[in-house]
């Protein structure tokens, strides 16, 4: 290989690279991950579908292409902020290597692409929750971070919503469609994971809370940043997550086992939380910021390691 080759291939290397710095790949696959995993708890799975696992696949995929064409968008908009923050000043529109034209052109193709995929081979109503999802996230929640904390709310939407579509593709309704009240299963995990991330949101933007201000992002409950009043918010949410994760047991989508590692899961995060307030640091932040990261995937996989039906 020239010298002249070498340098081409380079290149082509380090622009896959920011494609796939724009998806931001570990956010979108912790997000598509409550996807599948609710596409699986969909009753009667396997008298749905003749491959259920290989159908995961594309929920992945197509999960994935969405959210990272949302975070591309986000990139995009938020180029100048992401440049006054050491956190976020090496992605590639913020670090110029990339123009805005072509990150919004990469964030058309790869959303289209996602959305195709849930329509044609699950249903419309899956294409639908996901195309709102991108709206919400990419056109509400992003603008609305530099004008009130609200937007935390307002994200934690689109947040939650892979678990409704991931429920939509497999089940074809996100209300009864012959199951009872197992039908409904797709809002808990809705219900569930729009609670866990306040405490989780909150934590990063504890930790992140200089970064974040100077960039005029307005992300914690009060306007005099980390205060006790956001980590007994932090609890508040941490606590509602019981009787939530418990509709889960009592619908009978989860054993006895399953339901036993989610309550279990439940009071550590709280606990985390409860520190924080008591210790009102980084430190503590740290631990409620980590402990949610730890809690989604064992509570998801512990209710599908028991699923009933």
């Amino acid at each position: 290989m020239g010298h002249s080759d070498q340098l081409t291939h380079q290149a082509r290397e380090s622009r896959l690279k920011d494609y796939l710095m724009l998806t931001k790949p570990s956010l979108s696959i912790m997000v598509v991950f409550s996807s599948v995993v609710s596409f699986l708890m969909v009753p009667n799975l396997a008298a749905r579908f003749e491959s259920p696992w290989a159908m995961c696949v594309l929920v992945f995929l197509g999960g994935f292409l969405v959210t990272g064409s949302a975070n591309a968008i986000n990139q995009a908009v938020e180029k100048d902020t992401d440049a006054m923050m050491k956190r976020t000043a090496s992605r590639p529109v913020a670090s110029g290597r990339m123009k805005p034209e072509e990150a919004w052109a990469f964030a058309i193709i790869t959303g289209a692409a996602g959305l195709f995929i849930l329509g044609y081979f699950f249903n419309m109503l899956s294409a639908v929750l996901a195309a709102v999802s991108l709206f919400l996230y990419a056109f509400v929640y992003t603008p609305l971070k530099k004008q009130s904390a609200v937007a935390v709310f307002v994200g934690a939407f689109p947040g939650a919503l892979p678990c409704l579509i991931g429920w939509a593709a497999g089940n074809n309704a996100v209300f009864e469609r012959g199951n009872g009240w197992q039908d409904y299963g797709g809002w808990v995990l809705f219900g569930l994971q729009f609670l866990w991330q306040f405490p989780h949101f909150w934590a990063i933007a504890w930790i992140a809370h200089r970064d974040y201000s100077g960039a005029g992002f307005k992300l914690l409950p009060t306007e005099t940043g980390p205060t006790k009043m956001t980590a007994m918010q932090a609890i508040v949410y941490a606590l509602m997550l019981i009787p939530v994760s418990a509709l889960m047991y009592t619908i009978n989508l989860t054993g006895l086992y399953g339901i036993a590692v989610v309550m279990i899961a439940n009071f550590f995060l709280i606990w985390q939380c409860i520190r924080l307030y008591r210790e009102m640091d980084a430190k503590a932040a740290r631990r409620v910021m980590f402990g949610s990261y730890i809690y989604l995937p064992v509570v998801l996989l512990a209710m599908l390691a028991d699923k009933i039906g």
